[in-house]
């Protein structure tokens, strides 16, 4: 028999994908309402006692409403922001920390994690578990992701008239993703995080430049490369570039994928490195990791 999913919010750029994905891989059946039902409450609380899995794809305040409405037992995938830190929930990053993977698959509440904060934490959280990096380093994050990651209005905006091939944005330095990056990468204080937006659909690289002497322990660069793949050894998910990276990124080479690359590209000499992580922002980022984590909640292979 198959796995009843609701997926509240199914309209949006990320219920699509995961519908996608579930439609695909055959082994779900997806309880849905009609349109003219999807925002009332004691419909959206009938779906969520049919299926065994309810997953949120909707704004936060919206979220949270969601969950006061859900009836008891219900077991909920969150892919708004609304739950990332909350307690009593599970992060969503199966790879990020020993057991987590676990601790999803007993879990009635988990939260998606966002995009870049994915990005981030695959970079960090290997460093200051292993004590190779303090958790009180100063430190800056720059990324870039295409415009499907910026919701409706942004899509619309680049796909009607092209918009700006390059924009910086949450300039205030209130980015909502970095409370969970402080928490699950091991951090005691925020970096500075400049995300921006290119004119392309989908794909994103996440870096974080060192100067190796902020290291805890001293290290070369090809020693962090090697750290990487120790730490993510076994990941179906996620693959490390072993040794220093020197070519051209582009941030579109996962597109369609749920895989995660981490590459270390360094200039020894001067003891610089820059750490990258290449997602689809879309995928690992979004849709693919909600499928991981649905598969690992309903006990199915992720």
């Amino acid at each position: 028999m198959s796995s009843r999913i609701f997926i509240d919010g199914q309209a949006g750029t990320t219920g699509l994908g995961i519908a996608q994905r579930l439609e695909a891989a055959g082994a779900f059946t997806l309880v849905t309402l009609p349109e003219s039902h999807r925002k009332d409450r004691e419909a959206r609380a009938e779906a969520m006692s049919r299926a065994d899995l309810t997953v949120l794809c909707l704004p936060d305040d919206a979220a949270r409403e969601a969950v006061s409405i859900a009836p008891q037992g219900a077991r909920i995938l969150d892919a708004s922001t609304a739950h990332r830190v909350a307690e009593g929930w599970v992060y969503g990053f199966a790879e990020a920390l020993p057991g987590q993977a676990e601790k999803i698959a007993a879990a009635a509440r988990v939260a998606n994690p966002g995009c870049y904060a994915t990005g981030a934490i695959a970079l960090l959280r290997p460093l200051t578990a292993l004590g190779l990096l303090a958790a009180e380093t100063p430190l800056s994050v720059n990324a870039i992701s295409g415009y499907s990651g910026g919701g409706k209005s942004m899509i619309a905006a680049h796909e009607a008239s092209g918009g700006p091939a390059f924009e910086l944005y949450a300039l205030g330095l209130k980015h909502k993703h970095l409370p969970e990056v402080v928490r699950y990468a091991g951090l005691d204080r925020a970096p500075i995080f400049v995300p921006s937006v290119g004119h392309f659909a989908q794909g994103m690289l996440v870096c974080v430049p060192l100067h190796l002497e902020q290291l805890a322990k001293a290290g070369s660069a090809a020693h962090l490369a090697e750290a990487y793949a120790d730490y993510y050894a076994g990941a179906e998910t996620i693959s490390v570039q072993r040794g220093i990276w020197g070519a051209n990124l582009d941030p579109r080479a996962l597109n369609n994928t749920d895989r995660l690359e981490i590459f270390v590209c360094a200039n020894e000499a001067a003891g610089q490195v820059v750490l990258i992580s290449r997602l689809d922002n879309l995928g690992k980022g979004a849709s693919g990791a909600a499928v991981q984590n649905i598969n690992l909640m309903l006990g199915l292979a992720a």
